[in-house]
């Protein structure tokens, strides 16, 4: 059987677990992070099982999160499941890849950004 190279990330949305947005810098999720660790750890919360294992979920969730290729790849092959979010949250999410024209890999001087704006000049006219 062939070994698939991508990570199972088990359907876990880090950025909830974070309590960060989809789009928030290394900063904040740095800062998070701390927060919730310290909140959360089990020295806090002594023969809490509950408190650990939600430790263990921001640990998770950091590790994935604070290391750019690992971020990267959990955001191109993470949860997409529509029905685990509401529309904002799904916009929110996906909004690199959905409505930005860098998301689709074209770059912002592109000949279509190009004749885009020369069409929306004549229009304005």
């Amino acid at each position: 059987m062939e070994d698939d190279n991508k990570t199972a990330y088990n359907y876990k949305d880090y950025y909830k677990i974070l309590e960060v947005e989809y789009d928030a810098s290394d900063e904040k999720i740095r800062l998070n992070y701390r927060k919730l660790a310290l909140k959360w750890h089990p020295d806090k919360h002594k023969c809490n099982d509950a408190a650990t294992t939600k430790f263990q979920e921001i640990n998770e969730a950091y590790s994935v999160l604070s290391d750019p290729d690992k971020r990267l790849d959990y955001d191109l092959n993470g949860n997409y499941e529509i029905n685990n979010y509401s529309l904002p949250e799904y916009l929110a999410r996906f909004k690199g890849m959905i409505l930005t024209c860098n998301g689709l890999g074209i770059s912002q001087d592109s000949v279509w950004s190009e004749q885009l704006t020369e069409f929306n000049k004549l229009m304005d006219k």
